[in-house]
């Protein structure tokens, strides 16, 4: 039995204004450094309540949507009618389970966190990328611990940008950067927030 870390927040995620403005930059930085076009397949890892997603689905012909969270996935059905492109949703664990299918991009915001082993999830998304698919990853800078005030299976206090960038490297990456994307503001404080591209 999974936990739904996420259960009792997925109707109000939302509500949160600086969580939507972080989502926000993060998504403008996104559209930024990468090229869309209504041709593409984007998978959107660790998509919650389409945050990110709704951003970018203008932009592309169609995305698929990969979260582990139930509660999550529901939020998101809901608004499909409203987005811009197609929607796949996939109700799964990218750690355990492997997926059969090949996107143009992938694309993730602040979920990195919450995987264990950052190496693996890299080629993983390494070998689920078409030649010259693209890789667009937002997470959190090294903080303190108390970006998180209460228990949603988090890993890491956030990345060093080299060792995150490394990994992405070691994959098999080429052209990868980080750049910042947005700073988080919380009541307990600022966290800045970057954003790693790179291709297959």
């Amino acid at each position: 039995m999974k936990n739904d870390y996420f259960e009792h927040k997925a109707g109000n995620y939302e509500q949160d204004k600086d969580r939507v403005t972080n989502v926000e930059n993060i998504a403008n930085s996104i559209l930024n450094n990468v090229h869309f076009d209504k041709g593409m397949n984007i998978m959107d890892f660790g998509s919650g309540t389409c945050l990110l997603l709704e951003r970018i689905a203008p932009f592309v012909g169609k995305i698929t949507a990969v979260d582990i969270s139930e509660s999550m996935n529901n939020e998101l059905e809901s608004k499909r009618a409203n987005l811009g492109c197609k929607l796949e949703i996939v109700e799964m664990d990218l750690t355990k389970s492997k997926l059969d299918k090949k996107f143009d991009g992938i694309m993730s915001s602040m979920t990195m966190h919450h995987i264990k082993d950052i190496k693996t999830m890299f080629i993983d998304f390494y070998s689920l990328l078409n030649e010259n698919g693209f890789i667009a990853i937002a997470d959190l800078d090294l903080e303190d611990g108390s970006f998180h005030t209460e228990d949603t299976g988090v890993f890491h206090f956030g990345f060093d940008r080299k060792i995150f960038l490394n990994a992405a490297v070691a994959a098999g990456f080429k052209n990868v950067k980080i750049t910042t994307a947005s700073i988080d503001h919380k009541p307990q404080g600022e966290y800045p927030v970057f954003l790693l591209t790179g291709n297959k």
